[in-house]
């Protein structure tokens, strides 16, 4: 027998143990297939038992052993939660169970900084669960009917110009447009995050794509999907639907020769281009491909060899907002002839406001649209340190850049979207709505998305390993045989019902306020029942 140590792991010091049941297991071993991270093991259990067999009593020694399932012990090897056991798990014989006291943060950090990807363990409270629709329009403004009334719900993407600066001339009794003015497109407030390929896995992002596609043409729903950083496959930038996209370019510039090499051969342009300085779950911190995920088709898309892929933390040459303005928007914005809306996406942080209010006053007027990432959104890897412990709410900030632009008389030129954490409770259509009356044009919908696709991670520790590359439902790994488990169609037909019960809600909440399009910035229709919340953003405080 092995000897132990007091030093050694025990499971009691994990944050997940192995409920067994013996009695009811068949040693199939469907269990232990299924476990991508290697936490179950089968094993022996050796026992002794006193018996007597004669018909007087005689006691008796018997030694057996039983083969068992058992939990291993390695920090490596830990189990995440999952579920997958128990979900092939014929006789309902084994499933995880949270263990409440453990040492699992401490021990873990002995063999380096944690990576995880996934959401923030720490579940901090919500803001947006502390506001209410509080106005409802009754006799002197009566409500709409929300299943007859026809709603105008779209968004802008791109610069929307004042009244006055517009170049228009009087042609007799005729306005006629003297010059050109920057691209807009009217979208719904709903844009699906950027996910790359690459971080998720071809199955996953194709869900993603038909959905897109089929909201678009089958429900008349103009939702538009952001590329993420990783580029995108040349059968669809050369297609039709690449107008329902949003091309990303990232401080990693992956995947950027390749569009523009294929833009001579472009059916139609993008639905935008997106600059992205920063991200909320894990602000200053670069992104992370690790080499396990760097596909064939991967390396093709992003013109890369089979290694680690690291995106700096900024972009390089870019050391300002101004800087960025000049260079980067004015190059992309001539790449597509300024026809396609150019927009930035940045961590939300005390600097925000500095950085919109910097866009407002740009003297081109060529930026398209400021995306507001907060600390509740997901990433795919990041330290546990980043994850958890840096970034700022997004709710707050979103009022403040609104708040600034009315200050100036500027609100609406520069539309604001915002994301992290919308729809974290699964109310994304209610989430959208107070966001919308606090100042956002729109919402940025991701992690939501994972989850309809049968992501099983949550914000209190179950799974969370996007950065393994061993995703045990397929949709952060590049593994064939683990890929294989993702149902494309479903996965697609999941996210497409959940939208339209999405614009439903929408709608059953524009119409006790009253309002036929979007109300955005209408704080008077919220009020908080939390003080502190109330004074913060600006709305009344109710009791």
């Amino acid at each position: 027998m092995e000897s132990v140590k007091t030093q050694d792991v025990s499971v009691n010091d994990l944050r997940w143990t192995i409920e067994y049941h013996a009695e009811r297991c068949t040693m199939c071993g469907s269990c232990v297939a299924a476990c991508t991270f290697n936490a179950i093991e089968a094993g022996v259990s050796h026992r002794s038992v006193t018996v007597s067999r004669k018909a007087f009593p005689e006691p008796a020694a018997e030694h057996f052993a039983l083969p068992v399932i058992r939990q291993k012990t390695r920090i490596e090897q830990a189990c995440v939660g999952c579920g997958m056991c128990e979900k092939v798990c014929p006789n309902r014989a084994i499933r995880p169970v949270r263990n409440p006291d453990n040492r699992f943060p401490v021990l873990a950090r002995t063999h380096g900084p944690v990576k995880r990807g996934g959401r923030s363990n720490l579940a901090t409270p919500r803001t947006l669960d502390a506001v209410v629709v509080g106005r409802i329009s009754q006799m002197t403004d009566p409500a709409l009917d929300s299943e007859r009334h026809t709603f105008d719900i779209r968004s802008p993407l791109g610069r929307v110009m004042l009244a006055r600066e517009l170049p228009l001339r009087v042609d007799g009794e005729s306005l006629v447009l003297d010059g050109r003015t920057p691209p807009v497109r009217w979208i719904y407030p709903a844009i699906f995050s950027d996910m790359s390929i690459g971080a998720l896995s071809t199955r996953a992002w194709e869900a993603l794509a038909l959905a897109t596609a089929y909201l678009n043409e089958k429900c008349g729903m103009p939702v538009r999907m952001s590329s993420g950083e990783g580029g995108m496959p040349i059968k669809l930038l050369e297609s039709e639907r690449l107008k329902y996209m949003i091309l990303q370019i990232a401080s990693g510039h992956f995947g950027w020769n390749r569009i523009i090499k294929a833009m001579p051969r472009m059916k139609t342009d993008p639905a935008g281009v997106l600059i992205k300085i920063g991200q909320g779950a894990k602000p200053g911190d670069g992104g992370l491909l690790p080499a396990a995920k760097v596909a064939p088709h991967i390396q093709a898309i992003r013109g890369v060899p089979k290694a680690t892929l690291h995106s700096p933390p900024n972009h390089q040459g870019l050391y300002s907002i101004e800087e960025s303005v000049q260079k980067m928007h004015l190059s992309l914005n001539a790449a597509f002839g300024f026809r396609v809306p150019v927009a930035i996406k940045c961590a939300a942080s005390a600097t925000s406001v500095s950085v919109y209010n910097n866009l407002l006053r740009d003297p081109y007027k060529i930026c398209g649209g400021f995306f507001l990432d907060g600390i509740q959104g997901g990433t795919g890897a990041a330290n546990e340190v980043s994850l958890e412990h840096t970034g700022h709410p997004v709710v707050s900030k979103l009022r403040d850049c609104y708040q600034a632009a009315v200050t100036q008389g500027l609100q609406g030129q520069i539309p604001l979207w915002a994301g992290g954490g919308i729809g974290m409770t699964g109310n994304a259509a209610a989430d959208a709505f107070k966001m919308i009356c606090l100042g956002a044009n729109g919402v940025i919908l991701g992690k939501i998305l994972i989850q309809l696709l049968g992501c099983v991670g949550n914000e209190h520790g179950r799974c969370n390993a996007c950065n393994t590359g061993k995703c045990p439902t397929g949709i952060c790994t590049q593994d064939p045989r683990l890929v294989k488990r993702l149902d494309v169609d479903r996965g697609a037909q999941n996210i497409v019902d959940y939208m339209l019960a999405f614009d439903a809600e929408l709608r059953k909440l524009l119409a006790p306020v009253g309002n036929s399009s979007l109300p955005v910035g209408r704080s008077d229709a919220l009020v908080s029942m939390d003080r502190a919340v109330a004074d913060k953003l600006g709305i009344q405080y109710a009791c």
